[in-house]
């Protein structure tokens, strides 16, 4: 008897059409429902800052004299919105129609996709925000650190004007860059998402509890 009403609590539970639990059903429903437009309007405005933030850097960037690491930014932060702008559309297309365990599972395996893919770009773009700004500083202080370094060792090796210790130095630090990119991400990713990811986390757990 006792299995019996257990399944068909699951049953109501998990079946949009069931007649029992329509309040646990509801209840459900609503916290998903709830919990995935916040990440939606949260992921758009984050699109939305990025874009003015990088066009007005670029623009300083010129006013300023650092050009290069204005365009490397602008450049790097154009491409993550355009690959994220793509993934919003997988999104976009999540049924809210099906029951409340389905659509946020549904959510849960677009947001590994959106994960994983950015967790690899990220292997790429921070070691670029890094040699963008060096850029930009070299661009101002280059010269002027090259001729120190030059008057006080002058037998030091230069590659297209640039001391060769400190190519090898950049090449080092964007290699560490990569390497650590994806955990840099999913940190910065926690910082921005954090609360809604554990509430999510907490719904899939409850759900899953339910199922057994």
């Amino acid at each position: 008897m006792e299995k019996s009403i257990e399944s068909i609590w699951k049953q109501g539970f998990l079946n949009s059409d069931a007649l029992v639990a329509p309040k646990l059903n509801n209840l459900y429903n609503q916290k998903s429902i709830h919990v995935i437009d916040k990440f939606k309007r949260m992921f758009k405005i984050n699109l939305i800052a990025i874009v003015v933030g990088s066009i007005l850097f670029l623009g300083i960037s010129f006013l300023i004299g650092i050009p290069w690491m204005g365009i490397g930014f602008f450049l790097t932060l154009s491409v993550i919105v355009i690959v994220n702008r793509r993934l919003s559309r997988g999104l976009a297309k999540i049924d809210k129609s099906e029951s409340s365990y389905h659509y946020i599972k549904a959510f849960d395996n677009w947001m590994k996709q959106q994960v994983s893919v950015n967790s690899l770009m990220a292997r790429f773009y921070y070691p670029l925000f890094f040699l963008s700004i060096l850029l930009g500083f070299w661009q101002q202080l280059g010269e002027a650190v090259t001729n120190k370094l030059v008057l006080n060792y002058p037998g030091i090796d230069l590659i297209f004007g640039v001391p060769l210790f400190l190519i090898i130095g950049v090449v080092l630090m964007m290699v560490l860059l990569s390497y650590f990119g994806a955990r840099i991400y999913i940190w910065d990713l926690k910082v921005v998402y954090g609360g809604v990811l554990r509430k999510l986390d907490e719904i899939i757990a409850d759900m899953e509890e339910l199922r057994k």
